[in-house]
């Protein structure tokens, strides 16, 4: 950086303050727009967008439903948070914080709002007893993980995402700085998954779809184009569970879901049924 930075003794806001998201990023909470949600005809009800936090919760549904479990079929509608989606009145009544992804299950007329991405993976597991182990040693090493990527991935998404394609200029520090972490992060899965098929065992589970969107897409070139900047080839292991985690079918649905990037064949910006991805498909 050239120039220095003295802060205030007290921050206020300026409005468009650079960055990808500078017209709608502001420092207060609640509505800005009254709009109710669309609604359509199954019990669970999700507001998204396929981003990496959005596509967790996607591959969860699609894989139930790969299971054969009917119940656990949705409708997901598209939040274009570059637009302010998020901030209509309807959205806020589900999450109050006015991020995606947010759910409605309408639970028998008793309706409950389930928002953030991991409280919607443990929910959906405990909701169908799957994909979470039921002995406590399996179920704790499982929230282990589950804890370890909502806790690491701001610095990936938030820090290194950020200043490496979304900021508007380029500044070494910030770059290097969470480059630094992000690769330390990929070193820790790495290592994990030199000894366990997945990431938690040998058993596929709710850590896993909340940790691939993130960090298995990273080293698969496939977020933020930083594969050959970040050496993501060294981190084998992570790659060898990516390339299986992929390969599931479910996994290819969900990541379509809400999904406004890449040709339309690979977009599915609404999801009612599974007739909704004919012609589709994604690599």
């Amino acid at each position: 950086m050239n120039v220095k930075y003295e802060p205030p003794k007290v921050w206020s806001y300026t409005e468009g303050n650079g960055g990808k998201f500078a017209a709608i990023n502001r420092p207060t909470a609640g509505a800005r727009i009254e709009k109710t949600l669309p609604e359509g005809d199954h019990q669970f009800q999700l507001y998204s967008l396929g981003t990496p936090n959005g596509v967790k919760v996607t591959i969860m549904f699609e894989e139930l439903l790969e299971l054969g479990i009917k119940e656990a079929e949705y409708d997901a509608y598209l939040i274009d948070i570059g637009v302010g989606d998020q901030f209509t009145s309807g959205f806020v009544a589900i999450n109050p914080n006015s991020k995606i992804p947010a759910m409605l299950d309408r639970n028998n007329g008793k309706p409950i709002q389930v928002f953030e991405s991991g409280s919607i993976l443990l929910y959906m597991a405990e909701k169908f007893k799957k994909f979470l182990p039921e002995d406590l040693a399996g179920r704790t090493k499982v929230m282990n993980w589950l804890f370890w990527q909502v806790g690491s991935a701001p610095f990936l998404g938030g820090g290194f995402g950020h200043f490496y394609s979304y900021a508007p200029e380029k500044f070494e520090y910030p770059i290097n700085r969470f480059a630094m972490e992000a690769k330390r992060q990929l070193a820790v899965l790495d290592r994990e998954l030199a000894k366990n098929r997945y990431v938690a065992g040998e058993e596929y589970t709710i850590a896993d779809m909340a940790i691939f969107p993130w960090y298995g897409l990273l080293v698969k070139g496939k977020l933020y184009d930083a594969g050959e900047f970040l050496s993501v080839h060294e981190y084998k292991n992570v790659i060898r569970w990516a390339d299986e985690i992929l390969a599931r079918k479910a996994v290819s649905r969900g990541r379509m879901v809400n999904r406004v990037q890449g040709p339309m064949t690979e977009q599915v910006r609404e999801r009612h049924s599974s007739e909704d991805f004919k012609g589709k498909s994604i690599d």
